[in-house]
């Protein structure tokens, strides 16, 4: 599966403007070793599979949030593999959470989103 993160982005909310982000393009200027590292951090969390499957299913869901459970069964992972994953996601700032009673509901963080569209460039 290819995501297109420019029209992920676009369901999310609208593009966050050049000044609210942390970086310029890496074809513009160097990153400082602060945004390398906080940069680094997203990309190794999207540099897993399951983890990339995850996000997609919760970018996906455009405005809506996504339910913990409706995240097992399509990666074909145990629930507590999936939450382990959702925990390296949330902690690389990808997406948020919000607990509602036993479950948890995802959804993506469009600023973060919108970092690494514009670190790209």
């Amino acid at each position: 599966m290819i995501i297109d993160i420019a029209s992920i982005s676009s369901k999310i909310s609208p593009v966050v403007k050049t000044s609210q982000i942390c970086c310029v393009a890496v074809s513009e200027a160097p990153l400082n070793r602060s945004n390398a590292t906080r940069i680094a951090t997203a990309f190794a969390a999207l540099g897993d599979p399951i983890r990339l499957r995850l996000f997609s299913l919760i970018a996906a869901a455009g405005d809506s949030e996504t339910c913990a459970c409706a995240l097992v069964k399509p990666t074909g992972r145990s629930q507590p593999t999936v939450s382990h994953h959702l925990k390296v996601l949330r902690e690389a700032g990808l997406i948020t959470s919000n607990k509602r009673g036993t479950w948890v509901w995802y959804r993506i963080n469009p600023d973060r989103l919108s970092e690494l569209q514009s670190i790209l460039g």
